[in-house]
């Protein structure tokens, strides 16, 4: 690893003087120290553990103890000097906000400065809604003041609530608001650490300002602890009873039925008592929920949000806008395959469908008031993306700035997103504040960096907890359209907040495993696996070995004699033929069978196996006019111990040109199972304990409901129980 320092001085457009340092730190846990001390001191880590290529990087970002913090509520805000280096910064934020006609009634001390905004203008096109007076009125002087087109990392970090939307949208407050609720804190950081989880470099920037005579330098850089103090108890577990939030789907399809609303996206809030500090809730989410948007915010007055959001809000380059609006929701599978079945599943849905279009044309419209004519561009359409427990579909979505238009207009024009708001926009978020039980505060907001580059990089606030005086709100919501089923609906809410739930109740590495004793009853069963030459002989033994099986595995290219003496040494409780190439007679199959019964040993095979099974027994085996190589099939099972407890009908992966011929099978054998097109899958001897199956247990397109695994066990359950000693002479009387 090559040692990385840099060093830079600049001039900031409001006539700052910067001085940047850059040193490299070892990559491995780089970031922890600033999770530890998130629990105690103020301050923002922001985490990528997701990657889609073309849309999220992983990046990691973190800083605490900042020198100042900006706090608005309503239309009056704050800037605090949060130690001594916040105090040089004052002064020059205070002279350029004296110049803004956006705020009134400013004063400063010290340690804060204090300001309301002006009322709005009455009249305003449409286009320039976003340069109405409010807090990013504010914002956009102190970007402008400290601005620097290569400075890329320095800016404005925190968390941007729900209800800044109503400085630039009219609606009437239905649900009443805590009297300390913020609608925005953010830092501006003198010390950064920057994680490029690509290059696998961590690099700290260290930054020193000088206004005039004022300057950081030599100062050190310290801040308030204030120690988390967590809840064992919460008054109440949410803010809908079960089945209320499905009432609400019902009235909004009301709403949807008189053209109100084409969707809205309603929520409710879960309430968990958190004793234990968010540092390591943080490390529960980003070790059981990897995202592209993971945060760890100490915002001070003992509040905290601990997320892994899954969708960006907006992000800037330059004059280049993009968004990823998510919406279509459904559960994981249990493995793969069903993951694939879901995905098929939701990807076929015309109503999961719907939701992402309706999304991705308001989307769309949010770009074209403040976008170039004609840049506005779907470039990725119905992706999907996977989380810990549901898959999402994405677009994603990409604009030009017009001229006289900043990242800043990009991010007001969003406000808020559809995928948490609904269609029309506006209607929608009255809906949403006449129907759900408590203001959403972070909710439905955004989490990021405004950058003194100009750029924009945020993430939408979902999946997120908010902690509140050791009380933790996970707030879930669901797309509601006119063909939702609501009782579905109030079902993904629970199923989106149960992940977060979860990372608060439950710790990491928890369960160990239990030690058991085995008694010689519980003792493994001994597997002779016979290797066929085949490629799926390896699996088959895993199969084997995960039912508790002990395992040899020797190739049957060994001579009859051999073979055995390896049974005669082994000892084996079960002879397990695998599948192979060629005939059964290549591998001597049939002839090895016969001394495996000769001997006394339970017999089981597949495909190959069976084929050498149905040859010792005195049956034939013909040629299929088409070979069933990789193709699944349905399986019909006619009866059989070795199906017992599985499916009647399943699906299974087949690989056989070689079959069985019904009319010329013996009447010892018995057939259990059959394909679609008839084709004999499965036999099992009318008295021994001897059976095959032809299709493949061990394939891929055997996987759904485990049923080659449970297969797996019943064959060495059934076939290796003990008998009497009476019953064993005639059981192996060949017949």
């Amino acid at each position: 690893m090559k040692d990385f320092k840099v060093s830079r001085s600049y001039t900031t457009q409001g006539g700052i003087h910067v001085q940047m340092t850059g040193t490299q730190l070892s990559y491995q846990n780089a970031i922890e120290p600033i999770i530890d001390a998130l629990d105690e001191h103020a301050g923002v880590l922001l985490a990528s553990s997701y990657e889609y290529p073309g849309r999220y990087t992983r990046w990691d970002m973190g800083f605490v103890d900042p020198p100042v913090r900006i706090v608005s509520s309503g239309r009056s805000f704050t800037i605090t000097a949060l130690n001594e280096r916040g105090r040089v910064l004052l002064a020059p934020i205070f002279g350029a906000l004296e110049r803004l006609d956006a705020v009134c009634d400013l004063k400063s001390d010290k340690d804060q400065i204090q300001g309301s905004i002006s009322l709005p203008q009455q009249r305003f096109p449409e286009e320039q809604r976003s340069r109405q007076f409010s807090i990013f009125s504010v914002l956009r002087q102190i970007i402008r003041m400290f601005s620097d087109a290569d400075e890329h990392y320095l800016g404005l970090y925190g968390a941007f609530g729900y209800d800044l939307a109503f400085q630039f949208e009219p609606i009437e407050f239905k649900l009443e608001r805590p009297p300390d609720k913020r609608d925005l804190v953010l830092y501006i950081p003198d010390e950064l650490t920057i994680i490029d989880h690509h290059l696998q470099r961590a690099v700290s920037y260290k930054y020193e300002f000088r206004v005039n005579d004022a300057s950081t330098e030599g100062i050190s850089r310290t801040g308030e602890a204030t120690p988390y103090r967590g809840s064992m108890k919460v008054l109440k577990s949410r803010d809908h009873e079960p089945g209320e939030f499905a009432a609400l789907v019902r009235v909004a399809q009301e709403s949807f039925k008189r053209g109100d609303l084409f969707e809205v996206v309603p929520g409710q809030l879960f309430y968990e008592a958190c004793p234990t500090p968010p540092s390591e809730i943080f490390r529960r989410l980003r070790e059981r929920n990897p995202a592209p948007y993971g945060m760890l915010m100490n915002l001070g007055q003992g509040e905290y949000l601990v997320g892994a959001s899954p969708e960006m809000f907006l992000r800037s380059e330059g004059r280049r806008i993009e968004t990823c609006p998510i919406s279509g929701t459904i559960a994981r599978g249990e493995d793969a395959i069903h993951d694939a079945e879901q995905i098929l599943k939701l990807l076929s849905s015309e109503k999961e469908n719907s939701e992402l279009t309706m999304c991705t044309d308001v989307d769309r419209n949010d770009k074209s008031r403040i976008c170039e004519p004609g840049s506005v561009r779907v470039i990725g359409r119905r992706q999907i993306e996977m989380y810990s427990r549901v898959i999402h579909t994405v677009d994603h979505v990409e604009g030009i700035l017009r001229e006289g238009f900043d990242a800043l207009d990009a991010f007001l024009s969003h406000a808020w997103a559809v995928t948490v708001t609904g269609a029309p926009k506006l209607w929608a978020m009255r809906f949403i504040e006449e129907h759900e039980r408590s203001p959403r505060a972070w909710y439905g907001g955004a989490i990021g960096l405004l950058g003194f580059d100009g750029n924009v990089n945020t993430g939408l606030t979902l999946r997120t907890i908010r902690i509140q005086n050791g009380i933790a709100e996970v707030r879930a919501g669901a797309t509601i359209l006119i063909d939702s089923d609501p009782d579905s609906e109030e079902r993904e809410t629970e199923l989106k907040a149960s992940a977060f739930i979860d990372g608060i109740r439950t710790p990491r590495n928890n369960q160990a495993s239990p030690s058991v004793v085995a008694t010689d009853s519980q003792k493994p069963k001994r597997i002779f696996l016979v290797d066929c030459e085949d490629s799926f002989v390896n699996t088959l033994a895993d199969y084997l070995r995960q039912a508790g099986a002990e395992v040899l595995t020797l190739r049957g290219v060994m001579s009859v004699q051999d073979f055995r003496e390896q049974l005669s040494s082994y000892g084996p409780d079960l002879v397990f033929f695998s599948p192979g190439p060629g005939s059964p007679s290549d591998f001597e199959v049939p002839a090895k069978i016969g001394a495996a019964v000769e001997m006394q040993k339970p017999v089981f095979g597949v495909c190959l196996g069976l084929q050498g099974m149905v040859e010792y027994f005195g049956g034939e085996l013909g040629l299929l006019g088409y070979p069933m190589h990789g193709k699944a099939s349905r399986i019909k099972v006619l009866g059989g111990r070795i199906f017992e407890g599985l499916p009647k009908q399943f699906v299974a992966g087949r690989y056989h040109s070689l079959y069985a011929i019904r009319e010329k099978l013996p009447s010892v054998l018995e057939i259990t199972a059959e394909s679609e097109d008839g084709v004999i899958m499965a036999i099992e001897h009318k008295s021994l304990p001897v059976a095959a199956v032809q299709f493949h247990p061990e394939s891929i397109m055997s996987l759904k409901d485990k049923v080659g695994l449970q297969l797996v066990r019943n064959v060495i359950a059934v076939l290796t129980e003990k008998q009497r000693p009476q019953e064993v002479a005639a059981t192996w009387s060949r017949q």
